[in-house]
């Protein structure tokens, strides 16, 4: 894997990463009230915006990825945001890892790393 794509894998990760994280963070807001008045709320706190901003960003450097790596390589690779979502949600959040979503993470990583040596 040339230092390139490593590059845009990583920002790829990161990126999805946030976006996520900034999406939970605006729909999450317990002060949101509910239908039309939590989407007005939501639309005036900076997560959502931050949020589709990052996918914006994102979508821009998926594409680059895409356009260096074979397109199978390039999803098994994108899978690892999964994890680290996971575990972002875990720390930010405070959501549950079960032994099964851990088992997951780990399977999950395992394939990325393979694909990665492999590739």
């Amino acid at each position: 894997m040339s230092s390139l794509v490593a590059l845009l894998w990583v920002l790829n990760v990161v990126l999805d990463t946030g976006g996520q994280l900034a999406f939970k963070a605006a729909a999450g807001d317990k002060d949101a009230g509910d239908g039309l008045a939590r989407w007005k709320h939501m639309a005036s706190r900076p997560w959502l915006w931050l949020g589709i901003g990052s996918y914006v960003i994102e979508f821009l450097v998926w594409i680059a990825f895409l356009s260096l790596v074979p397109l199978s390589e390039g999803v098994l690779l994108g899978s690892i945001n999964i994890v680290a979502i996971m575990v972002a949600g875990r720390f930010l959040f405070g959501e549950k890892l079960t032994r099964l979503r851990v088992t997951g993470i780990l399977l999950v990583t395992l394939g990325v790393a393979v694909v990665g040596v492999a590739g």
